[in-house]
């Protein structure tokens, strides 16, 4: 039965998830392919904030090294903008033992984390697509790739997908099973590098404004990353026009006109549109395990989305990893996506649900400035929240030293 499969894992998506999965998975012993639709580095829209709790990962990744020499900055804190420039502040000691947060280009840390994939064992190939999914009686069984031009099927027990905000292999389930539906996106996000902003050193700033809000801070090279929200019909009426966004929407924001006054953009804009935040299906279908942003896309304001990535990455290949022999036969399947199914609850379901909570201020100014005032007067109060948006006490997964079978 074993012969059946090219491998063990195949996962889509080449970013922190996905990477995360695959360096674990290898280390131990696991025959996984890794399929990323783009050549590396690229750019990728994101707030490039890497919070302390991250630098665990890192070691165990085995790039702690090498994110380092990336040159990131070092953020010390987040500072939170009302309207009216009311602030309050978190600590990122409030968040990891070192006390610092990271803020690199998504460029430089998934370059080095596919990379380290690779080094690893992994079988990893770029500018690759999967275009189908194979089955085997309504299981999941492996995919369709186009590369270099050429169509070529690959099949393994357990296929992942880490392919984020686009969840490309869940969609086409959902499309097999008829469950799509047609949602104008009521949110669009923009990300560029600017040169000339006025951003405090060692400062993640975050503004908030009517129908949306943004975030500022340093990366390497002298650079800072902007990346916001904005609603769709905000966008439209400044003709998708992303500088115009900035300056007549973010800059409602009375700390971010200031900071923003002479910015200029040294990158081209990214933008995207947003159908929302939360989770979907972790298990799409039998032989199917979703993890990062295609599992749940946590609000960007909470700093954890790449925390998140990491983490599900790792738990992943944690439970995959101790049924590996099981899995090899192409047998246990369904008990492995109860238990992830359970491990991923029991992770994230009550960050998650804190988010949804605070969400509803995030987007409404008046609410913001309230939230602000109130958690500004009380550092434990504010201590407890920010805990909340990463769950539990960080922990450790097990992973096995070696797969059998």
């Amino acid at each position: 039965m074993a012969n059946q499969f090219d491998y063990d894992v195949i996962i889509a998506g080449g970013g922190p998830a996905g990477s995360s999965a695959a360096i674990h998975l290898t280390m131990a012993g696991a025959r996984v392919l890794l399929v990323e639709q783009k050549k590396f580095p690229r750019p990728k829209l994101c707030g490039e904030f890497i919070s302390p709790e991250c630098a665990p990962h890192f070691e165990r990744l085995g790039v702690a090294e090498q994110m380092l020499a990336a040159s990131p900055a070092r953020l010390t804190e987040t500072v939170f903008y009302s309207r009216q420039q009311r602030s309050v502040s978190v600590p990122s000691a409030w968040f990891g033992a070192n006390g610092v947060a990271l803020g690199l280009s998504r460029a430089e840390m998934d370059e080095r984390l596919l990379r380290r994939a690779s080094d690893a064992g992994a079988v990893v190939l770029e500018e690759a697509q999967v275009v189908n999914l194979l089955f085997d009686n309504d299981r999941v069984a492996g995919v369709t790739i186009k590369h270099t031009g050429k169509h070529t099927g690959y099949r393994a027990p357990v296929t992942i997908d880490a392919t984020g905000r686009a969840r490309a292999l869940a969609r086409r389930v959902d499309q097999s099973h008829h469950k799509t539906k047609s949602h104008r996106a009521s949110l669009v996000a923009f990300k560029a590098h600017l040169e000339d902003a006025r951003v405090a050193p060692g400062v993640c700033e975050i503004y908030f404004y009517r129908g949306g809000y943004g975030g500022l801070s340093s990366i390497e090279n002298g650079l800072s990353n902007l990346c916001f929200i904005a609603s769709a019909r905000a966008v439209r009426e400044c003709g998708t026009d992303a500088e115009r966004v900035m300056r007549e929407v973010v800059c409602q924001n009375g700390r971010a006109a200031y900071a923003l006054e002479h910015a200029r953009a040294s990158t081209p804009w990214l933008a995207v549109s947003l159908e929302g935040f939360g989770r979907h299906t972790v298990t799409p279908t039998t032989g199917l395990l979703a993890i990062g942003d295609a599992a749940s896309f946590i609000d960007p304001f909470t700093g954890s989305g790449m925390l998140m990535a990491l983490e599900s990455g790792e738990l992943a290949a944690s439970v995959i990893g101790d049924r590996i022999a099981a899995i090899r036969r192409g047998a246990g399947i369904l008990e492995l996506e109860t238990l992830y199914r359970a491990a991923y609850k029991t992770r994230f379901h009550s960050r998650l649900r804190i988010c949804s909570l605070m969400r509803r201020a995030a987007f409404v100014p008046g609410l913001a400035q309230l939230a602000i005032r109130v958690f500004g007067r009380s550092d434990h109060l504010r201590h407890r929240l920010s805990r909340a948006t990463r769950g539990s006490s960080p922990e450790t997964y097990r992973l096995p030293g070696r797969l059998n079978g």
